[in-house]
């Protein structure tokens, strides 16, 4: 298979870009990121959310530099680099974005400096927020690829990929605040930050797909309030300044992931969904 994971374009746009060079400055605590990257994208959509200071560092998980490596040897975005503070220059690193997110909303606490924590207060709550985005990254997020990665020489058909999303959706939906617009109702959590990047993807299924994602935007049957309850959920989210402001431009998106929709990436989101593991 050939490797084409290489010819990214190497750098932001769009709002993402403005966004970057804001943040380009020398600054202890570091975020290594891709553009391209919806695991990149949680934890960027975080430190917006926290209004955290902090050091954008945009690289190309495919061309490894050593310095990099060295920090983390996995070589995968997003990577956090966290001062330690002793006044040396040490930075500890962090990888996971789930962990990457938590970890933001525990250290910077601060209310008054940093806004509302994005994870409730009561235990049962933060439990049930914990499995729900267990629920989008082993379930949703899994089957967006699965359709996304679609050919026609697949065992299964474009109609039971669309399917299999849709059904890992509808319970997600079911467990939303009935009211919302988000998860928890007004507050706007590290549920749907989990989920916001792929949903602002959508897209990409609708444009390389026959029938796209197939999830109703109106007339959704016996299930259209439940559909209008994901509606209402994803525009809110999509539309949400963190969501936008960490967002290329549409054009690049689409270039990005054509080696995902024709099933030639080589990389290990896409190598797990073709060979039916679990997603690294």
């Amino acid at each position: 298979m050939a490797n084409i994971d290489t010819s990214l374009p190497p750098e932001t746009t769009g709002a993402a870009a403005q966004l970057a060079t804001r943040h380009s400055d020398e600054h202890p605590l570091k975020l290594y990121g891709g553009w391209f990257c919806p695991f990149v994208q949680r934890s960027w959509i975080t430190l917006f959310e926290k209004n955290i200071p902090h050091q954008y560092v945009e690289i190309n998980p495919y061309k490894k530099e050593a310095a990099f490596v060295a920090m983390n040897p996995r070589g995968l975005v997003p990577t956090l680099a966290v001062p330690v503070n002793d006044g040396s220059k040490v930075r500890r690193p962090l990888f996971e974005s789930n962990i990457i997110c938590e970890y933001l909303d525990d250290a910077y606490s601060d209310e008054a400096t940093y806004g509302p924590h994005l994870l409730p207060s009561d235990p049962y709550e933060r439990a049930r927020c914990r499995l729900w985005i267990d629920h989008i990254s082993t379930r949703i997020i899994p089957a967006f690829y699965k359709l996304l990665q679609h050919t026609p020489e697949k065992k299964y058909s474009l109609d039971q990929a669309r399917e299999e999303l849709q059904s890992h959706i509808k319970p997600f939906v079911t467990e939303m605040d009935p009211e919302g617009p988000f998860f928890l109702g007004t507050s706007f959590s590290l549920v749907d930050i989990c989920l916001a990047p792929w949903a602002k993807r959508l897209f990409l299924i609708d444009y390389y797909k026959d029938g796209g994602h197939g999830i109703p935007q109106s007339g959704g049957g016996e299930d259209e309030n439940l559909w209008a309850r994901w509606r209402k959920w994803a525009i809110a989210t999509t539309d949400r300044e963190s969501v936008t402001a960490t967002w290329s431009s549409e054009e690049r998106y689409i270039l990005a992931y054509r080696r995902y929709a024709e099933d030639t990436t080589n990389s290990l989101v896409g190598q797990a969904t073709r060979e039916g593991g679990r997603l690294p």
